[in-house]
């Protein structure tokens, strides 16, 4: 099991394309990068982070999703195809990386009342991830605390709909829903290509990896006894360290761990 670092961690503090050094200085294995803005999306933008990627692996990609992934469910033929616009140029970016995931949000919960069906999100769900396929990359749900994968029922609900999609486990998100992660984690079985980890103190605010008290060690156990291979993506808030060897710290706070459990 690898520990990777999203880019979103320097979000702020480090431009997209000066991260890739900075996470190899932190000891990340491998990256998601995580594309914040519109002008990111461009192939020439993309052929930029292709180069100074190095020999660093790119697991994954993440779009700021909130521009035009719930755009990706409307009702309405024409806006649909302008999101799907977006959509693609971030899968061509993905390609250019040789990104293997994308990790999408979907539609907002914006009430609290709000339904949003399994089944016909499942359904285009399963279309999205057709189209991502078109690329070499896999569409993978991850849980949102605000969007539409926000409770361990629904993806049990929609996952038949969309047998092609994956999963992206974020522990931060589940704890924002009032759930268990570990309710996320069985739910999700083999469908789980990616997890989104942080850490947080007793009272559920967020902290740096290895400044909380989140069990870490639970986690990667219970990942290892479940087949999981992917990586643990560390995707903390800029304000949550200070400098980033503070980050090179959570790294290997991590790998302590994933080197005790798999030796």
């Amino acid at each position: 099991m690898k520990v990777g670092i999203s880019t979103a961690t320097f979000f702020s503090k480090v431009l997209t394309e000066d991260s890739f050094s900075v996470i190899q200085r932190c000891g990340g294995e491998c990256a998601e990068v995580f594309l914040t803005t519109r002008s990111e999306y461009e192939p020439s933008f993309g052929d930029m982070l292709a180069e100074r990627k190095g020999d660093l692996e790119i697991y994954s990609v993440h779009a700021l999703n909130t521009q035009f992934e719930p755009e990706l469910f409307n009702a309405v033929a024409r806006t649909r195809r302008d999101a799907e616009e977006l959509y693609r140029k971030v899968l061509d970016v993905a390609r250019r990386l040789g990104a293997r995931f994308y990790t999408f949000h979907g539609r907002m919960r914006l009430k609290r009342n709000m339904v949003i069906s399994p089944e016909a999100a499942g359904r285009r769900m399963r279309e999205l991830g057709d189209i991502a396929m078109e690329y070499g990359v896999r569409l993978c749900f991850e849980n949102v605390h605000w969007a539409m994968f926000n409770t361990p029922e629904f993806f049990a609900a929609a996952k038949e709909f969309c047998p092609g999609v994956g999963a992206v486990l974020d522990i931060k998100q589940a704890r924002q829903s009032g759930r268990d992660w570990r309710e996320y984690i069985e739910v999700m079985g083999d469908r789980l290509m990616n997890v989104h980890v942080s850490d947080c103190d007793d009272e559920g605010a967020i902290k740096l990896i290895g400044k909380g008290t989140f069990p870490f060690r639970e986690l990667v156990s219970l990942l290892h006894a479940s087949g999981y291979d992917g990586p643990l993506m560390i995707e903390q808030y800029a304000d949550n360290y200070g400098d980033v060897s503070e980050v090179a710290d959570a790294v290997e706070y991590l790998k302590h761990i994933v080197g005790g459990i798999y030796a």
